[in-house]
């Protein structure tokens, strides 16, 4: 801005989901030079910010805080008179007992241009991911909302109960689950009913929600018995009878499942998108990152095979990398496209048939199952001996294809087009593993596999069988589940197809398997 000073723009998160987050939140997300986010936003959220983006965690529970109210206060006046685009990232709706007010007044006391960007409240949200409707017309015309976890010690006035049960409407109280004694003693002293239906919803719209129902009478004893803590959501009514025929989130495929994909994240999003889709949380921890080749003479051997390409009679390719990272060299070296037109081009998937198409390509070959042998098996019908083979692939790919091509007689020339370097985050993969956080981990291919074992061990893991007894081991087709045997591990499922699709049917069979054992 001109005046050199940013602008602060309050976004409510929603209540867990992230899908729950408004386009207008996305919008300042993905623009936003620092995001402050809290504990129940959902760090999924994160990813739409840009990596250079500083992301700075205040969060706040119940006598633990990192930065108290004035603490976080200055902080956003800070950065917005740094000339920084700020998200203040909270979750639900801020301006429902979000501290809203008091955030946007210090601003406003301190110049800082503000805008405000409401969010999906946990008020109707989350009654709604359990199955009740907040109103109906048979059952409640009016809502009432109230904040649980101060009284009885407020100094301002408080929740007229006396009222709220005339109303015959539904009521919901945020942050109360603490208070459920005080609450429920209220609504007796105000004339509700023993049988008055009622229910507790922990965690609403994430993975780990669970929902427990009972009515006036009963269900302080209920919450007791099961533990219920915290985050949760309370709801008072008669809607609350519509749950059982209303129940959807919980029973979706993966729900309860937490997986972790071992895949590079610019890659991960589709299959991420699924897991989250069928009700599983998707923790996206990659072991590698996919990078150009860097290596001076990897790259001047490169070069010169794409000075030769009207040589060769064959292109092969195995993954939708080589594809990328070759054809991005192409361009770099502004070569022309139609010096493969003697050539006939192989790939390995429809993923990398795809990834061909995408540079206005089609393949020649594509086997109908998804593994460098079938492609070997296909060739061996097709090619002549002394015909002369380019394979652009990874710095770790196996050697069965090239030597199986060289067996039947195949001029094949190796080029290496990406490199599989270890990621930063494989340091948080080992952590939640260790406390047993993942059910599940998923294996794209041999080199995630190496990778993820080399994470385990500079972690300390000696023993993975052991250290992975509960999680289920789920692969992407029979290569990457050898290589996975070879290193120890116990394989849960390979997936029949070797896409995303198969890899989504597996967890599916897994997610099934551990709810019949619970």
């Amino acid at each position: 801005m001109a005046s050199g000073i940013g602008k602060v723009y309050l976004v409510g998160a929603g209540p867990g989901d992230a899908k729950l987050l408004t386009i207008r939140g996305l919008e300042a997300l993905r623009k936003a030079d620092a995001v402050v986010y809290d504990r129940l936003v959902n760090p999924r959220l994160l990813r739409y910010a840009k990596p250079e983006a500083d992301k700075i965690f205040v969060g706040k529970e119940k006598d633990n805080h990192i930065l108290n109210q004035d603490e976080i206060n200055r902080l956003l006046v800070e950065l917005a008179k740094a000339g920084k685009t700020v998200v203040r990232l909270k979750g639900g709706d801020p301006a429902v007992f979000g501290r809203l007010g008091e955030e946007a007044v210090h601003l406003v006391d301190n110049g800082v241009p503000f805008e405000i960007v409401p969010g999906v409240s946990s008020a109707t949200a989350v009654p709604a991911y359990a199955g009740i409707p907040v109103t109906h017309r048979e059952y409640a015309s009016s809502l009432s909302i109230v904040a649980g976890h101060e009284f009885p010690n407020k100094t301002y006035p408080q929740a007229d109960f006396a009222k709220l049960a005339e109303a015959s409407g539904t009521l919901v109280f945020l942050m109360g689950v603490s208070n459920l004694g005080t609450i429920c003693a209220e609504l007796r002293r105000a004339g509700k009913p023993p049988d008055f239906p009622m229910a507790l919803i922990r965690w609403g719209t994430w993975m780990e929600q669970t929902t427990l129902t009972g009515t006036l009478a009963d269900i302080e004893r209920k919450a007791r018995e099961a533990e219920f803590g915290p985050p949760a959501v309370i709801v008072a009514g008669e809607v609350v009878r519509l749950r059982d025929r209303l129940a959807w989130f919980e029973q979706k495929p993966l729900f309860g499942l937490r997986v972790l994909i071992t895949r590079d994240r610019g890659q991960s999003d589709e299959l991420a998108d699924r897991i989250d889709e069928l009700g599983g949380e998707p923790v996206e921890c990659p072991m590698i990152r996919i990078r150009p080749t860097r290596d001076p003479a990897r790259l001047a051997r490169l070069d010169a095979a794409i000075d030769r390409l009207d040589e060769f009679d064959w292109i092969m390719f195995t993954s939708a990398n080589g594809v990328e990272h070759f054809f991005r060299r192409m361009r770099e070296r502004s070569a022309d496209v139609r010096r493969l037109a003697r050539a006939r081009i192989a790939v390995v998937g429809e993923k990398t048939a795809a990834a061909l198409a995408d540079s206005g390509l089609k393949a020649d070959v594509v086997p109908d199952q998804y593994e460098a042998e079938r492609l070997l098996e296909v060739i061996r019908g097709l090619a002549r001996a002394g015909e002369r083979a380019l394979l652009p692939r990874g710095d770790i790919a196996r050697e069965m294809l090239p030597d199986g091509l060289r067996a039947i007689g195949l001029e094949v020339e190796e080029v290496v087009v990406y490199e599989n370097v270890p990621a930063e985050e494989s340091a948080e993969a080992v952590r939640m593993l260790s406390e047993g956080a993942i059910h599940a981990v998923v294996f794209t291919s041999s080199s995630t596999v190496r990778n993820f074992v080399r994470a385990l061990r500079d972690g300390g893991v000696t023993d993975v069988a052991s250290f992975l007894m509960r999680t289920a081991v789920v692969c992407i087709g029979p290569v990457t589940a050898g290589t996975a045997e070879e290193e120890g591990m116990r394989v849960t499922r390979v997936a029949r197809r070797s896409t995303v699709d198969g890899l989504i049917e597996a967890l599916v069979d897994v997610a099934r398997e551990r709810r019949k054992a619970e």
